[in-house]
């Protein structure tokens, strides 16, 4: 007995040991490391009690297993495309000259991995609804003649998928070229495993982006994350709006689900053809993309477009900077929707700085929200919003899964880019960048019409929260960034 205490006592010291080890070498990594700092807290809080799990968890993320092979594929696209997209100098001008602070966010979009080029004579309409979107979209498929491309995170089969998809196997037998790219999780959800298949069938060229097999990897945490419809090189759709029913509101999830959409027409089509070539062929060679470009004629429009991606593959987080951009420049206004509300500390001080400026920010949430977790994590950063002087309005005939900032009615992003980690740090992102355009205008005007149909947060609604929703939230947001 004595003898068998004895061994175990040498291993426990063993053990002891590699905990402090581990713990040692996991904290000096955190700390040296570029890593944000709320990230950095929620890994040592699991690092400290847990040194072995956690450490262990640590490396095994940051080791990106099974996700180099991704990584290098699509960063050897972006920079087989460097140069196809081209720079209008004499747009960049126009834009130096009329706003200094707008011209160096597009030169910052211009230097980012991806180089996004700033755009005039593009037109630009807004949609304030699926339902709008929808609408629109069936009239352009329909006018199809060389290629249809559909980029999406979601395809859900039903009424909208359904329509769609019949346009789309019409257009196969007219000689249109169809390729639809989806993300994988719809494996899990809302398509078959063999749905690939049965639209190569019916003449469709399809691919599934990170396809989930049973391998643990953390290639499996990067989803695509984008929308994006491209009908020959002309039109281009962007936004919220996923293939499903949910988002026109043909079935009900939620209550009323409001979303947001965006149609490009002319020269900025062209960054939508380059980013969705990089993800259809970022297991294969890149296609040439020049058959797919056309000469654009160009629009008698004012203001300028910059369609810009955003990859979990580089230390530049594009969406969040434009945001952050957005809120440091801002001189009256910056309003915003989004679905989620777990902010990293740069994007809760820009947030707060801007208020305590007298710029008037208001941010619309959902009133009935798709995940309680969440919901409960966003209203722990009310109290110091709040007290800070944004104001934070709840969408109360629904859900808000539209993503847009529109400020000083002169610039507005629409796209795919929540405001939260997964978006902003590791999922594949689009959006497009305006100033000037007379679609800004237009979404300011939805916003105001979105708000009329919202409840105020008080301080009062926030202190007189349920326990156990505070309770969660607060725990959540110890783990916020791992969300």
């Amino acid at each position: 007995m004595a003898m068998s205490y004895l061994w175990l006592h040498q291993y426990r010291i063993h053990l002891q040991v590699t905990e402090v080890v581990l713990c040692i070498l996991a904290i000096i990594y955190l700390f040296q490391s570029d890593m944000e700092p709320t990230a950095v807290n929620t890994w040592l809080l699991i690092v400290l009690p847990f040194p072995i799990i956690g450490a262990l968890l640590l490396a095994y993320t940051k080791l990106d297993i099974g996700y180099t092979g991704m990584k290098r594929a699509i960063q050897s696209n972006i920079d087989r495309s460097s140069g196809i997209l081209k720079q209008d100098n004499q747009a960049l001008e126009e834009l130096k000259q009329c706003h200094t602070s707008n011209y160096n966010l597009v030169q910052y979009l211009e230097n980012v991995n991806g180089s996004f080029p700033v755009y005039r004579h593009t037109k630009t309409t807004y949609f304030p609804s699926g339902e709008d979107k929808f609408e629109e979209m069936k009239k352009q498929l329909l006018k199809a003649e060389k290629y249809i491309f559909l980029e999406y995170f979601i395809i859900g089969e039903g009424e909208m998928w359904g329509e769609i998809l019949a346009i789309l196997k019409q257009k196969v037998q007219e000689g249109v070229e169809v390729r639809v790219l989806y993300d994988g999780m719809n494996e899990f959800s809302t398509l078959s495993f063999d749905y690939k298949k049965r639209l190569q069938n019916i003449g469709i060229q399809s691919r599934v982006f990170a396809s989930v097999t049973p391998f643990l990897s953390t290639y499996y945490n990067y989803r695509d994350h984008r929308k994006i419809l491209l009908i020959d090189g002309k039109v281009a759709f962007t936004g919220g709006v996923n293939l499903a029913d949910e988002y026109i509101n043909k079935i009900e999830r939620f209550g009323y689900w409001k979303d947001t959409a965006l149609m490009l027409e002319g020269p900025a089509v062209d960054t939508f053809i380059v980013l969705f070539l990089q993800m259809w062929t970022y297991s294969h060679e890149l296609l040439d993309v020049t058959p797919y470009m056309v000469e654009h004629e160009g629009f008698d429009t004012l203001g300028f477009v910059v369609p810009y991606g955003d990859i979990p593959l580089d230390k530049d987080k594009v969406g969040k900077n434009v945001y952050i951009d957005i809120l440091n420049h801002a001189r009256d206004f910056v309003h915003i929707m989004t679905p989620y509300l777990i902010l990293d500390g740069e994007l809760l001080h820009a947030l707060k700085f801007a208020a305590e400026r007298g710029v008037d920010v208001i941010i619309i949430m959902p009133g009935i929200p798709d995940k309680k977790s969440a919901y409960y994590l966003a209203k722990t950063y009310y109290p110091t919003l709040l007290a800070s002087g944004v104001k934070i309005y709840e969408y109360t005939p629904g859900f808000i899964h539209a993503k847009v900032f529109v400020s000083d009615n002169s610039r507005a992003v629409v796209g795919t880019i929540n405001l939260d980690y997964r978006s902003l740090y590791h999922h594949f992102e689009c959006a497009t960048y305006l100033y000037g355009t007379s679609s800004v205008l237009d979404i300011e005007e939805d916003f105001q019409a979105t708000k009329d149909q919202c409840h105020r947060v008080s301080t009062t609604d926030v202190k007189n929260l349920p326990f156990y929703q505070k309770t969660l939230g607060l725990l959540a947001r110890l783990v916020a960034p791992l969300m």
